[in-house]
């Protein structure tokens, strides 16, 4: 068995898309008259906090990948699971991939491109418990991570100085108005000491993603519902190595999630090839 294998999609694009997640959506409305674009930006902003489930869709651009686009669900409570399907685009019609995590363990596929390099199996197994990688679990996702999915990142429209209102949209059927904004990670983080313990650690932990691509400047548009919940979110940026321009449709919130591993014929445990490289 070959033992040197590309997923068809990128490591970056897996980072960013492992990163994601979703608020509530529900029928339209405008904000109250007497509240100002930026409180409603506020007021959507807190009401991301309780989310156990969501669904949500993703496309746009992506610095060295390209136009990607992706569906997923996932589940923040009381375990962690999720399933996403991503195509890159820009990459070629075998650059498909999907993720799924459950119980613990991620499990990546990459449909027949990845079957011909590795004996005809098409998934990839990352138990990341039994390969002394808990903390890697924790920052792709796991229960003390949620913050990890544009729900977070959409608060970050609440630190900029310029929020104005764009205009009422309809968005997947759905009655929203339209705010947008531009935010810098160095104002960003000197509002840090201003959050609380658990908000000023997720709020950190985005702000270093995007640091490391380079970004030092985020224009933000959010489309708030009448219910006050985020309904779509769009962020673009000039990172080092190419454009980020995403926009994230939020689909469904607090619905039933069921994800499940693949079939172990089908599946190629990297834990097992490490340990049996080893005893070889």
């Amino acid at each position: 068995m070959k033992t040197s294998v590309r997923v068809p999609v990128g490591a970056g694009l897996t980072a960013l898309l492992l990163a994601a997640g979703a608020v509530g959506c529900s029928d339209g409305g405008e904000e109250s008259p007497k509240m100002t674009p930026a409180a409603a930006v506020a007021k959507a902003a807190k009401n991301t906090e309780e989310i156990k489930s969501l669904r949500y869709r993703m496309t746009g651009r992506a610095p060295e990948e390209g136009r990607v686009e992706a569906e997923a669900q996932m589940q923040l409570e009381p375990t962690l699971a999720m399933s996403m399907k991503m195509t890159a685009l820009d990459q070629g019609a075998d650059a498909k991939a999907e993720i799924r995590l459950v119980d613990k363990a991620m499990y990546i596929g990459g449909g027949a491109a990845a079957a011909k390099e590795m004996d005809g199996k098409s998934w990839m197994k990352f138990d990341l418990a039994a390969m002394g990688a808990e903390d890697e679990l924790n920052q792709l996702g796991g229960a003390s991570q949620a913050d990890k999915n544009p729900a977070a990142e959409s608060t970050f429209l609440t630190g900029a100085k310029d929020v104005q209102k764009v205009g009422t949209e309809t968005v997947d059927g759905v009655e929203t108005t339209r705010y947008k904004g531009t935010v810098t990670l160095a104002d960003l983080e000197k509002t840090l000491g201003d959050e609380d313990k658990a908000t000023r650690e997720k709020r950190q932990k985005s702000l270093e993603q995007y640091e490391k691509m380079g970004l030092d400047k985020l224009t933000m548009d959010m489309w708030i519902d009448g219910d006050d919940q985020t309904k779509q979110f769009r962020m673009r940026g000039d990172a080092d190595k190419g454009p980020l321009d995403m926009t994230f449709t939020f689909l469904g919130i607090n619905e039933p999630v069921k994800v499940t591993a693949p079939p172990a014929k089908d599946t190629v445990d990297l834990a097992e090839m490490m340990k049996d490289t080893e005893q070889g």
